[in-house]
């Protein structure tokens, strides 16, 4: 038993160390977490059974449904065959079965008719049970324990199938299964919007019915050491995103990008370009909502990697309108894709003081060469800030087979320019 309940389980254990990448959350569903050294496990696992076999595979929760009705049939099947033994009744039935001509004069009422050995009991434990009747036996009014036994194998039988209906029916309800329909982005992108730095990545529902009061989060995992010097190596932190009007809720009715916007509260605040080729950190979002032909939630998770996040992009627009239909089209094969833009290279952080400074030295200049006019220094400061000199502008940068991918381009004054004066 302990087999089929656990198997299952070191499986993931096995196929999760040969992972090489760390991550607490799969591209695609599932926590690369392995609970060890658990104390009572199995017996806590016993004790809810129900949500044991809900999340075992299917096999293993098809052999406990027919091994459970087997093993009920087979012990009150061994239950009514000590009863007619008890009563003398397998003797005389089978000897009014081969000889009927000695019994004829005997007065001997049976508890179970046609119950003459180990298997007529089990034949007839199967058929009370399912109800199924088949008229050839039957209990008579003889043995009070026989009536006794027929009604607790009744009740028996009745709350056996109402359990086991249960965990099927949950198993092939769960929205779990909801979740392998919605999608999210390969890669995350970092650009500009509105003037504003942002790491963006995309959401989609692949079905026609569609997600309810749909919302989503988005935290951050990384390392962290306290003022006190407490090293947290798996540091949780709330990112907060939204779609194009800042909110969490969601119209989903088409594949929607979400915002994270990178500003003096977000922990990517003082991260550069060439600072994130270094970082080691997964943002973990997570998207849930009611499912509308069910009306039961349903949770579906990502996460992004350093590696999956790429520096000067934007994604493609997915939703096109079609004359000849008068209908709005999706095309999802352009759901990952995504195309470069001019992004500087430096974090928010000096972005701001650059901007700050910038607009401190523009009142010190004549008003109509204000936004045309910036000092030597200043202008050095601010090419050395949007460019990365270590980086080989020829190629992408990559670490640990491939970390985050940059396009090194130029980045000309008049675009440094426009970001500064927003």
């Amino acid at each position: 038993m302990y087999i089929l309940l656990f198997r299952f389980r070191y499986r993931q254990t096995r196929f999760s160390s040969r992972r090489v990448r760390k991550r607490v959350v799969f591209k695609h569903e599932g926590c690369n977490v392995v609970q060890g050294n658990v104390a009572k496990r199995r017996r806590r696992y016993l004790q809810d059974i129900f949500t044991t076999l809900v999340d075992a595979q299917w096999r293993w929760t098809l052999l406990v449904f027919a091994a459970s009705f087997v093993f009920s049939w087979a012990f009150f099947g061994f239950i009514w065959w000590i009863i007619a033994y008890a009563h003398n009744d397998l003797e005389y039935t089978n000897l009014k079965n081969q000889s009927p001509d000695l019994v004829a004069n005997i007065t001997h009422t049976v508890c179970v008719t046609q119950v003459s050995n180990m298997m007529s009991a089990f034949l007839y434990s199967v058929e009370t049970q399912t109800t199924i009747g088949y008229g050839n036996r039957y209990v008579t009014e003889e043995c009070p324990e026989a009536i006794f036994t027929m009604c607790i194998q009744c009740i028996t039988g009745v709350f056996i199938q109402a359990f086991m209906v249960g965990i099927v029916f949950a198993k092939l309800s769960r929205p779990k299964k909801r979740a392998q329909t919605l999608l999210f982005s390969r890669n995350a992108v970092i650009c500009h919007r509105d003037g504003v730095p942002c790491l963006m990545f995309r959401v989609g529902d692949m079905r026609k019915s569609h997600i309810i009061e749909a919302h989503v989060r988005a935290q951050i995992i990384r390392k962290k050491v306290t003022k006190e010097g407490e090293v947290l190596p798996f540091y949780q932190q709330e990112l907060h995103i939204g779609a194009d009007g800042g909110e969490d809720r969601l119209m989903f009715i088409w594949p929607t990008t979400i915002v994270h916007k990178i500003d003096r509260n977000s922990p990517l605040y003082m991260l550069s370009a060439s600072d994130m080729l270094k970082e080691r950190f997964e943002v973990v979002v997570m998207l849930e909502g009611v499912i509308e032909s069910t009306g039961m939630t349903t949770q579906a998770r990502s996460s992004y990697l350093p590696s999956e996040v790429l520096w000067g992009h934007r994604f493609v627009n997915v939703v096109s309108f079609r004359k000849e239909t008068g209908e709005y089209e999706v095309d999802y094969t352009l759901f990952n894709n995504t195309y470069d833009v001019d992004t500087p290279l430096c974090s928010a952080k000096q972005l701001d003081e650059l901007k700050s400074e910038y607009s401190k030295s523009a009142k010190c200049v004549n008003a109509p060469f204000a936004d045309r006019t910036l000092s030597a220094s200043l202008f050095q400061r601010i090419a050395s800030a949007a460019s990365v000199d270590h980086l080989d502008p020829a190629s992408d940068e990559s670490l640990d087979s491939g970390r985050l991918q940059i396009r090194s381009h130029s980045i000309p004054n008049g675009v440094l320019a426009s970001e500064l004066s927003r």
